[in-house]
């Protein structure tokens, strides 16, 4: 049918700040999956070293997993199911509700890159690429643009005429030059000023 993706095709970020979040098998570990999400404020619980049980993913939110046996990773899916776990078996597309995107975080900034489970080298790729594009000083470019919208939110109470003095005031190359040259405050006052512009 026309239009429709392949699996993982809806992108969404979770929030799993102060959730139980179950990390399966070492290479889960190895990979980094449970300092990823303690980085996002998981109550990472690490099962490794001793073979899966059911209970391990009593009270998840999320789960995590790897293991070489296809009996174990359908158990782990099984179990996740079961308990209205949401899961991503390593290496296994059948066995995952979600895929978990290579990233490139610059501050709150996030640019994930997914390839629908097919090839993790692509994805690797490019978020090199991108890693290179959206140096640190994103992080702050985040930071004005977040900034002027607060400051001014007040005296843009209409959303479509807010949207679209956004779409007109927004000069992207001028905010990352100036943050880049030090002049955070200097990019923010000019959008702001045209942000709020008469006509």
């Amino acid at each position: 049918m026309t239009g429709v993706q392949g699996k993982f095709a809806y992108p969404i970020s979770l929030d799993v700040a102060g959730k139980r979040a179950v990390v399966i098998g070492s290479e889960a570990v190895a990979q980094g999956k449970a300092d990823a999400l303690r980085a996002a404020g998981a109550d990472v619980v690490v099962v490794q070293d001793r073979p899966f049980r059911p209970e391990d993913l009593d009270g998840a939110f999320v789960c995590v997993a790897s293991s070489p046996d296809p009996r174990e990773r359908a158990a782990i899916f099984r179990a996740a199911r079961d308990r209205h776990v949401l899961a991503n078996v390593m290496d296994d597309t059948q066995h995952c509700d979600f895929a978990a995107p290579a990233v490139v975080r610059r501050g709150e900034l996030t640019i994930a890159i997914a390839t629908g489970g097919r090839s993790t080298a692509l994805a690797r790729r490019l978020r090199e690429e991108l890693e290179t594009r959206f140096g640190p000083e994103w992080e702050q470019v985040l930071e004005v643009i977040g900034e002027a919208r607060s400051e001014t939110l007040p005296a843009l109470p209409d959303l479509p005429d807010r949207i679209l003095r956004w779409q007109r005031a927004l000069d992207l190359d001028e905010v990352e030059r100036l943050v880049r040259e030090g002049r955070p405050d200097e990019a923010r006052t000019r959008l702001v000023e045209r942000l709020v512009a008469v006509g």
